[in-house]
């Protein structure tokens, strides 16, 4: 969710969702778009007010042929309608006249020039940061963009890196409807949240390499931080090809003593969520959180 204040608050309440509603109207504060978990390409309700005026509400459903909007004269119905699409309730749409909006044609995207190895070696390289977890259908499509570049040529263009992208994305989802139960991220997700109340700064998929993990991790502490924890984008990478999670810990103030204590907390924290954890009690060795499922 988003407004065009930037504000992106994650998976907000019946309330919050009214308060948000019922606060856009003023100057730089008019649009509020609401996308549902997972994010589905095409897929959002979006809402336009100006203070004084009726509510434009419109949602899409795929495709440009099924972009609907209605107007309302108050935010309770949008509140309404916004609240039911989030959570895919039966008829949540009938309490509002819909009409189809008029979007123009589609914009032709002119397919792939690519030879199949590289087409091959792309796919590879967006299903694996996709896998890993913590990419959005923006940046994946970034890195399609991105990845086959060099310095005289520049094969896919943005709109042509959305399709493959959007493609993988759906089949991750498809892939996920099956699952059941908590999966391991989760439980590690849980074992962080756990140590970031304990006063142990925790980071997932943290910068790009533990070099700027290290030089940054002191800078994402509170003032009463004790140590961190955190696993870095290749570790990331490790751990959705199968190798178990490297993890990265301290004690801030460069002590070993500190550092083994955290590490200590660390383990304890994934054996409590029933991860088992890898660890010879050396401070200067990492933890490695394995067998692991990602």
């Amino acid at each position: 969710m988003s407004s065009n204040l930037g504000q992106r608050p994650p998976r907000p309440s019946a309330e919050e969702l009214a308060g948000l509603v019922r606060r856009i109207g003023g100057d730089g504060d008019r649009f509020l778009v609401v996308q549902q978990i997972p994010d589905l390409p095409d897929v959002f309700a979006q809402v336009w007010h100006k203070a004084g005026g009726d509510y434009t509400l419109e949602h899409r459903d795929g495709a440009a042929d099924r972009h609907f909007q209605a107007i309302a004269d108050g935010p309770e119905a949008v509140i309404v309608a916004i609240a039911g699409w989030a959570r895919q309730e039966a008829g949540w749409d009938g309490g509002l006249a819909w009409s189809v909006l008029d979007m123009g044609p589609a914009r032709e995207v002119p397919p792939l020039d690519l030879d199949e190895d590289e087409r091959e070696e792309l796919e590879k390289r967006v299903r694996e940061v996709l896998v890993g977890g913590y990419a959005s259908r923006a940046e994946l499509a970034e890195l399609a963009e991105e990845y086959l570049v060099t310095k005289d040529r520049r094969p896919v263009s943005r709109e042509q890196a959305e399709a493959p992208a959007d493609r993988l994305w759906l089949e991750r989802v498809a892939e996920q409807a099956a699952w059941q139960g908590e999966t391991d991220p989760e439980r590690l997700t849980r074992a962080f949240t756990a140590l970031q109340e304990a006063g142990i700064t925790s980071r997932e998929n943290f910068t790009c390499c533990r070099s700027c993990g290290q030089s940054e991790i002191g800078s994402e502490g509170g003032p009463n931080a004790r140590g961190f924890v955190y696993f870095h984008t290749q570790c990331t990478d490790s751990a959705a090809a199968g190798h178990g999670l490297m993890l990265l810990y301290g004690g801030f103030d460069g002590s070993s003593e500190t550092t083994a204590a955290i590490g200590h907390e660390v383990v304890a924290a994934l054996e409590a969520v029933g991860l088992h954890a890898e660890w010879d009690r050396d401070p200067g060795r990492a933890i490695t959180v394995t067998p692991l499922e990602w």
